[in-house]
């Protein structure tokens, strides 16, 4: 397997996306300007050098948490990337502390 998009697809209203991604190239999932970084960490997923990247973005009223995941098979060999975004807005504007006790 190579840097092919093969994962389901969740309407995320920042960047949304459709079930045609799948199957395509990681880097044909991505605005132009950032084709050469997403290359760049497919390559070092692959060689081993790296396994995870994040970054974040910060609009307003928007914080989004992307991670990529290299995925590996059971001999260590490189198989894709998972890619995850989450939206952290109402996380960063927590308070305090909930233990999971406080919800029974």
């Amino acid at each position: 397997m190579n840097s092919l998009n093969s994962t389901v697809i969740h309407h995320i209203a920042f960047f949304p996306r459709s079930a045609n991604v799948i199957g395509r190239e990681v880097k044909n999932c991505h605005p132009a300007k950032s084709v050469h970084v997403v290359e760049e960490i497919v390559e070092k997923f692959r060689s081993g050098e790296q396994s995870q990247a994040e970054f974040w973005i910060n609009k307003p009223g928007l914080f989004i948490y992307v991670i990529y995941t290299a995925v590996r098979d059971e001999n260590g060999k490189f198989r894709g990337v998972l890619e995850m975004m989450q939206d952290c807005t109402h996380i960063r504007e927590l308070e305090g502390s909930l233990y999971i006790v406080d919800l029974g």
